[in-house]
């Protein structure tokens, strides 16, 4: 950690990085997001920045971490307010919605995504890609929820869904209604 900064600031700079990477990610996409930029922008050295973090993508991978830990509270708050499978079609639009505003950090086929996940190394790449599978698998494991269909199914159908993000600006409509409408009419298709 750098010399010189208090246990309190070095909690509050790493804050800062990664609120201001998030944010420039989601407008810029990884490419243009410049740790120059991002360091100016906090009021540190690029030097600083290599206190915190070791290369750039180690800055990203952080971000995406801790993007998907709070989509899944998302996910966990919704349905626990509405302990049904109509709680996680709400869970899943929410979740389909702060996608729309960030395509850059969620489309995967993007080569600007790939881009950065290919420069991750093997472990990372697994472990985000396990976290989403489990953290699906998760919330179709409540014990409220009865699938009608195979789990596999099931995790299959959500994903393709929400994959269809890449697709947003092609679509005659607002794509946010037509994730709405397509989860509206599979959800009890999928569950009991």
């Amino acid at each position: 950690m750098p010399k010189g900064f208090t246990e309190n600031e070095k909690t509050i700079i790493a804050e800062k990085l990664i609120r201001e990477c998030k944010l420039n990610w989601q407008k810029y996409g990884y490419k243009k997001t410049s740790i120059d930029v991002l360091c100016r922008d906090i009021g540190i050295s690029k030097g600083s920045f290599y206190s915190f973090f070791d290369t750039k993508e180690s800055l990203f991978y952080q971000v995406i971490k801790e993007t998907q830990e709070h989509l899944y509270e998302i996910v966990e708050e919704r349905i626990s307010q509405n302990q049904s499978k109509y709680g996680v079609a709400e869970a899943l639009k929410e979740i389909y919605l702060e996608y729309s505003k960030s395509s850059f950090m969620y489309d995967t086929k993007n080569p600007d995504f790939l881009s950065f996940f290919n420069k991750l190394s093997e472990q990372q790449r697994k472990e985000l890609t396990e976290k989403s599978y489990v953290g699906t698998k998760f919330m179709l494991n409540k014990p409220f929820l009865s699938l009608k269909i195979d789990e596999d199914l099931a995790i299959s159908i959500l994903t393709a869904m929400l994959t269809s993000i890449s697709q947003k600006d092609k679509m005659l409509c607002d794509s946010v209604k037509v994730f709405g409408f397509m989860i509206d009419n599979l959800i009890d298709d999928i569950f009991n």
